[in-house]
């Protein structure tokens, strides 16, 4: 008996340890998420909140919170000198103290109004504040509109602005990333095909070549690139940006589509070859649809690659045509104060990257998992 016990002990406690590492592994995922997402919210929260509202208090306090609500004042008798320490309340501080506020009570606080001469105290209390969102649009229409916008600070100052004109570095991303990302992913699922299912000389030799660019940096070629495009009168232009990206994503979009398209069965090739598909046929009718978790999962990297980039565009488009991130960084170097339009702006960058990564994440794990197992 005790042995069928012992065993039974056992088998709980194993089938116990599988429960407890996915809740470890649950429990992380979620710290991720959460480290994530809080300052995607603030930075939200932030971008529709009032100038002055930014500068006097966190953007959380938007939402119910606990927080210090005044509740009364409290007017020195003359008799009490402000330049020693002072008993209020049961508490004893100096005005400095008095001035940067004294906790009396566990929910009640005192502190001191302007100057010594006022002889005031503001009374607050600890209570539970509700929503109060107070948002508004005009940090948007601020960093949107090529004209002049006008704010206060923190201070109550009103100070005259020129707005971004982020709209338009929002069209030329779009110009620079869309072309950026169907383009490599053509070239790249006619390559890939090729390598998986045709057969010519030099194949293997071509292939490894093309594996090896994946580790070369793209810092090096930047200057050579450079040099070729100003003797052909591309620089500056759209055409550029679009060469560049291409050249710089085609190794590894070859790779991943590879790897998807050379684990699909090869009977539905020997079917369509019978009935007489020619080989742009079959790429067309059968490794495109078949392939489409591939190409979304690398049209998300490149897409997010392109969008983000700053130093690519730098160099090759320059300030003719700003894209979002240089927008931003020149914001951070016009504005480093206004926090109202740098977070409008950040967000602004956002929506557009997370619309494609959420219209597409369906095909994203099975992408990546392209190549992985077989059978």
């Amino acid at each position: 008996m005790r042995g069928v016990a012992s065993r039974v002990r056992a088998t709980r406690r194993k089938s116990l340890e599988p429960r407890r590492s996915g809740l470890l592994v649950n429990a992380v995922l979620a710290a991720i998420c959460l480290a994530w997402t809080l300052p995607t919210l603030g930075v939200l929260v932030t971008s529709f909140r009032d100038s002055r509202d930014i500068f006097n208090s966190g953007w959380w306090t938007v939402f119910p919170h606990r927080s210090w609500v005044k509740v009364g004042e409290l007017k020195l008798e003359p008799g009490i000198d402000v330049d020693g320490p002072m008993t209020l309340e049961g508490a004893t501080a100096t005005f400095a103290e008095w001035r940067e506020g004294v906790q009396v009570s566990a929910s009640r606080k005192l502190q001191w109004y302007g100057n010594k001469r006022t002889r005031t105290l503001h009374a607050q209390e600890l209570r539970w504040v509700g929503f109060s969102p107070k948002l508004t649009l005009e940090n948007y229409e601020g960093v949107l509109s090529g004209g002049e916008v006008s704010f206060r600070d923190g201070n109550g100052n009103t100070i005259t602005r020129r707005g971004n004109n982020f709209s338009d570095a929002v069209l030329n991303s779009l110009a620079v990333a869309v072309p950026s990302t169907v383009i490599p992913i053509l070239i790249a699922a006619f390559a890939a095909y090729a390598f998986a299912w045709m057969e010519f000389p030099g194949r293997k030799g071509l292939f490894v070549i093309v594996v090896a660019l994946l580790v070369v940096p793209l810092q090096i070629a930047l200057i050579p690139v450079l040099r070729d495009f100003t003797k052909l009168g591309l620089n500056g232009s759209y055409l550029a940006m679009w060469l560049a990206h291409t050249g710089f994503g085609l190794p590894l979009a070859v790779y991943i589509l590879f790897n998807y398209i050379s684990q699909l069965p090869r009977d539905i090739f020997e079917s369509a070859f019978l009935d007489g598909a020619t080989p742009f046929s079959m790429f067309r009718l059968l490794v495109i649809p078949l392939s489409i978790p591939a190409l979304a999962s690398f049209a998300i990297f490149q897409f997010l690659w392109v969008w983000n980039d700053y130093l690519v565009a730098l160099i090759f488009l320059g300030d003719k045509n700003r894209v979002v991130t240089s927008a931003l960084a020149a914001m951070v170097g016009e504005k480093g104060q206004d926090w109202h339009f740098l977070t409008s702006g950040a967000f602004l960058s956002m929506i557009l990257p997370l619309a494609v990564f959420f219209a597409l994440q369906r095909y994203f794990v099975r992408g990546l998992m392209a190549g992985s197992v077989k059978g």
